[in-house]
């Protein structure tokens, strides 16, 4: 799939035109990649397999009608799937032989159901879908999938958003077929290896300029470019088993355009007059090494090649490439270059300036940063020897999807075409003094160096390319102050790039700035921490702190007093200290491992202390570590009983948006607690964190409000609070436009105010339950989960439901039942019961729904105990229409619920057991349950702490004991236990039902053992009643 896969498959010409996938062991290796990612793509990515292509993607199958079973619409042999794309098409259709896929979710369930057919059928889809992409993404994507110096793929997301915001996901699907792109290529080139026989090259070299008994006139690559496994050829080629391409001029033909293979060499196409593009085909035949083709191309090279004794000695055939340098006549005896212009040999620009001037101005190709993602980069560009390797590692950590990538980000590298400006070579100049200067001159040099804009990444890298940053960091191990001020002022500064932080980590500089922060001079320890911060951005850089002891140096760092009115000169260092501190913590505390240290080391204590500070830069860095370390539950605790909410709080007024946003997110994560919830309100934070709303043009503020008002709405006397301050309102004014980790919570807040009756009037008249009923179509799945909750609350109100069946909802709150997510398929769930109950027509609604209650019934076979809790109340709702229990019971929901019944979960308990009680009344469904052995478990719930299991228990087996073989089994299994043996009075739950007259009552419960007894019931005490029973 791809341009990659394209060059790299290996196809045969048939007669009719259309090729197809020769029997080759890479095109079975490509073909198993591709249906790896096909068969994993719907779950790992469920948001980019619901996209719709631009076009189907068609085949001719082997599968047949029958091979499909639920969720498929099937009438005789066409198939059609029940989801459709805005056009109507069905986004999977089957009319045989012909079938149509317009989705990753249709193609993953496809491959699913072929079975032992799959590798058949994805064959079948590349074969006659030679270019997917197109069809999949359209033309626009396609096109910049294919240019290959394009990189940056979070540039292309940028990119499209600023166009379109709709094709987020479209971009997201880009990506990932871009990286199979890369998965492909890599699988083909695993084995490759550059060999050839190199003695035969470095033999002619050396016979290309011997005056008249010279055999040819030059020899050169058409790539300078060598790959990590030797290979010069471009790596689709590589797939192709070539390995590189010689340029040979005879003395007596015409120029000789060569391809080496691991078959033998032969002449191909050559360049065209642009010299832009090698033909690759083959014109000549296949000669066994370069000698043979010579000499049957050029009579000049037979006859000097045999005077010469010029004869291929044969060496291991596991040497590889080296790299070759073209060499021509006129290049012989070229004076040596002046050690100045070897020192900018290192770079690629005075590479350029070196380079043979050919006549023809022949262009010098480079892989495309593309192929260099792969890990195919020149042996000329690895790491320097001595670099440490960025080995793996597994720590559990909380920091966000950016900082992963952080870790994961390939090294830059100065492309040989960039312009280089003079600073460039001005700081390499500064390095040299610095390594070469005593301490005078060193001095004089970091300020020199400091005069630069060192924020400028080209001044960074200038630094890092001629080993600058190991002088930097020996510089800390001095006893100088001033070298060490002045080489942290620099790291502190150039630090912030990526590649700088992860090469100090690489050389084990972090371990040596960890050192000075046992320094007594203040300004440098400050410096220090301040350096720490920046280089602790990625977890291998927080995990090297902890382990070498930097998080206890940190925390003694915090010892100050921030709130006095008149600091003097050594109080302000003291300050400065603890902030630079406080901004090291935060960095670290984004590693769970590195919370529990600064919890041990006493940080907590000594943040909640630094919270009075009156300085908003010292605010800043400590909220915003207490906010990252609020996460775990025992920070949560500390931070309720050590008083920091009305610090915390207090803050909220202050006016700066950071601060804002880092103490509305310490209240998000602290509120779930009921105490603190509690407390917010009385320290009066509730309203500044509505008032926050106004700031809607900042996303973060307005997520972290957001978030804050949503968890403190839980307690009931927060809503009332809210309600004065026009809170929901406000709220449901945020429902449309707005990013979904806004929405998220957003939809949670309202959910929580819809639990007061008067509010779900509220949401109605402001036109909430639309936009509500809106973002069910999302992907999002947190957002699913709370758009459900707050659709099912609103949903309590007839007048609510009334819009929300009229606008489609309850037809998609049950398309979430299909969502992989366990969490949205209970809350979609939970949310259907308020809706059947309400409906002005329940069982109509339903039966509308084609194939909803086969999919409510399949459910109750998921593992997960919410879904089923969700799923039985749902069904004790269907169930009350007799027509859909019908249906219920011919789709097998007896059998599946009594498979239910031993389990230990209350909850699921409580609604199984309704379920149970309600599908007894069709037909002989009481039998069934009997037969199924789900009486003897049901008994066994009486005995639970919950009474709301009692209830829906006592229900179900007065349902179940108008069958007598039932109550044979209640009465044994002791549902009616005997409290007086020698009176014969018995004990039993009032709720049974058994409160009737004797003749009714012998009826439900005979004694196995006595041909009739008679009943007596009491109607008090209302959990049980005493049943004195005699023989007659």
């Amino acid at each position: 799939m791809g341009l990659s896969l394209a060059r790299a498959a290996q196809w045969t010409t048939a007669t009719s035109g259309a090729g197809k996938l020769a029997p080759t062991l890479m095109n079975e290796s490509l073909l198993k990649e591709v249906l790896r990612f096909v068969e994993q793509f719907s779950s790992q990515h469920p948001q980019e397999a619901e996209h719709v292509f631009e076009e189907p993607l068609q085949w001719s199958t082997t599968l047949m009608a029958s091979d499909f079973k639920t969720h498929y619409n099937i009438s005789d042999l066409d198939v059609q799937s029940p989801e459709k794309d805005n056009k109507g098409h069905p986004l999977l259709q089957l009319s045989l032989p012909t079938i149509c896929v317009r989705s990753f979710s249709q193609l993953s369930r496809l491959v699913y159901l072929a079975d032992n057919k799959k590798m058949e059928e994805v064959q079948a889809c590349l074969e006659e879908n030679r270019d997917p992409i197109v069809k999949i993404l359209g033309t626009s994507l396609d096109s910049i999938l294919e240019k290959e110096d394009y990189t940056d793929g979070l540039s292309l997301v940028d990119e499209e958003k600023e166009e379109d915001q709709g094709k987020d996901i479209k971009v997201r699907l880009f990506l990932l077929l871009q990286d199979l792109d890369k998965q492909l290529l890599s699988k083909c080139l695993k084995d490759m290896d550059g060999r050839v026989r190199l003695h035969e090259v470095e033999m002619l070299k050396r016979h290309c300029c011997e005056g008249g008994k010279r055999v040819l006139k030059s020899i050169r690559y058409t790539s300078d470019y060598v790959f990590s496994n030797g290979c010069r050829a471009p790596p689709w080629r590589q797939a192709l088993n070539e390995i590189c391409y010689l340029v040979i001029e005879p003395c007596d033909t015409k120029t000789l355009y060569i391809t080496c293979s691991t078959a033998g060499v032969f002449l191909n196409g050559g360049i065209n007059r642009e010299g832009e593009e090698i033909g690759f085909e083959q014109t000549s035949d296949v000669f066994e090494d370069l000698g043979a083709l010579l000499k049957s191309t050029s009579p000049h090279f037979a006859e000097n090649a045999k005077e010469q004794d010029f004869q291929a000695q044969e060496l291991p055939p596991t040497v590889k490439i080296q790299h070759v340098e073209s060499v021509d006549a006129q290049e012989q005896g070229q004076p040596q270059r002046s050690d100045e212009q070897q020192e900018k040999n290192v770079h690629e620009k005075a590479r350029q300036q070196h380079a043979p001037n050919k006549a023809d101005d022949r262009k010098k190709y480079e892989p495309c940063p593309r192929w260099k993602n792969l890990g195919l980069v020149s042996p000329h560009d690895k790491t320097p020897k001595g670099a440490v390797p960025v080995d793996a590692f597994s720590e559990s950590s909380s920091e966000s999807e950016e900082e992963e990538e952080e870790e994961e980000q390939s090294e830059r590298r100065l492309e040989s075409n960039t312009d280089l400006p003079s600073e460039y070579w001005q700081i390499q100049k500064l390095v040299k003094y610095l390594k070469v200067g005593d301490q005078t001159a060193t001095t004089l040099t970091l300020c020199a160096m400091m005069d630069f804009n060192l924020m400028q990444e080209m001044c960074q890298l200038a630094i890092r390319d001629v080993g600058g940053l190991e002088v930097l960091i020996n510089l800390l191990d001095t006893d100088d102050i001033q070298c060490k001020m002045g080489s942290l002022k620099i790291l502190r500064t150039i630090s912030h790039n990526v590649h700088i932080r992860r090469a100090i980590v690489d050389m084990g500089g972090l371990q040596s700035i960890m050192k000075i922060l046992d320094s007594p001079v203040k300004n440098l320890k400050a410096l220090d921490a301040e350096t720490i911060a920046n280089v602790a951005k990625f977890r291998r850089a927080r995990r090297t702190v902890r382990q070498y002891g930097g998080i206890k140096k940190l925390v003694k760092l915090l010892d100050c007093v921030p709130n006095l009115a008149n600091l003097t000169a050594e109080q302000e260092k003291d300050v400065e200290v603890a902030r630079c501190g406080a901004l090291a913590l935060w960095s670290c505390s984004k590693s769970t491992k590195n919370k529990e240290a600064i919890r041990k080391a006493g940080g907590v204590f000594m943040l909640g202390h630094l919270l009075k500070s009156p300085h908003e830069n010292m605010l800043i860095p400590v909220v915003g570590t207490l906010q990252e370390c609020a996460s775990e539950e025992s920070y949560r605790i500390a931070i309720q009983t050590e008083g920091m909410i009305k610090d915390v709080v207090q803050n909220l007024s202050r006016d700066n948006d950071e601060l804002q946003m880092h103490c509305a997110n310490v209240i998000f994560k602290c509120a779930q607690d009921k105490q603190t919830r509690y407390l917010v309100h009385q320290y009066k934070g509730l309203q500044p964190l509505v008032l926050l709303l106004s700031k809607a043009h900042n996303k973060q503020l307005l997520a972290a409000a957001t978030g804050a008002i949503w968890k403190c709405s839980i307690s009931v006397e927060n809503v009332t609070k809210f309600q004065e301050y026009k809170a929901l309102e406000t709220l449901l004014r945020l429902l449309t436009d707005q990013p979904e980790e806004v929405l998220v919570n957003v939809v949670g807040a309202v959910g929580e105010f819809a639990k007061i009756p008067a509010n779900k009037a509220t949401i109605r008249k402001c036109g909430g339950i639309r936009s509500l009923v809106n973002l069910l179509t999302g992907t999002n799945q947190a957002l699913l989960v709370n758009v459900t909750k707050a659709v099912g609350a609103c949903a309590t109100d007839m007048d609510n439901m009334i819009i929300i069946d009229k606008v489609d909802g309850v037809r998609l709150i049950w398309s979430l039942l299909k969502n992989p997510s366990a969490d949205v398929q209970s809350s979609a769930a939970w949310a259907l019961c308020p809706c059947i109950e309400n409906a002005k027509d329940a069982g109509e609604m339903v039966r509308s729904l084609v194939g909803g209650l086969e999919l409510i019934v399949n459910l109750l076979k998921s593992t997960n105990n919410e879904v089923l809790a969700s799923i039985c109340a749902a069904i004790a709702k269907i169930a009350r229409d007799k027509e859909n229990l019908a249906v219920l019971t011919d789709h097998g929901v007896v059998q599946l619920l009594t498979k239910l019944t031993n389990t230990t979960d209350d909850r699921l308990r409580r609604h199984l057991a309704e379920a149970v009680g309600h599908c007894c009344m069709w037909g002989s469904n009481r039998v069934s349950f009997g037969d199924a052995g789900a009486v003897a478990p049901l008994v066994r719930y009486l005995k639970s702490k919950d009474k709301a299991v009692h209830k829906t228990t006592a229900m179900a087996l007065y349902q179940l004991s108008r069958d007598p073989s039932n109550c044979i089994t209640m009465h044994d299994r002791g549902v009616v236990k005997t409290r007086k043996r020698n009176t014969g009075t018995l004990i039993v739950p009032s709720s049974l039902g058994l409160s009737r007259s004797g003749t009714e009552a012998h009826t439900y419960l005979p004694d196995p053992r006595r041909k009739h007894y008679s009943v007596r019931a009491c109607q008090s005490p209302p959990i049980q009643c005493v049943l004195e029973c005699s023989a007659l």
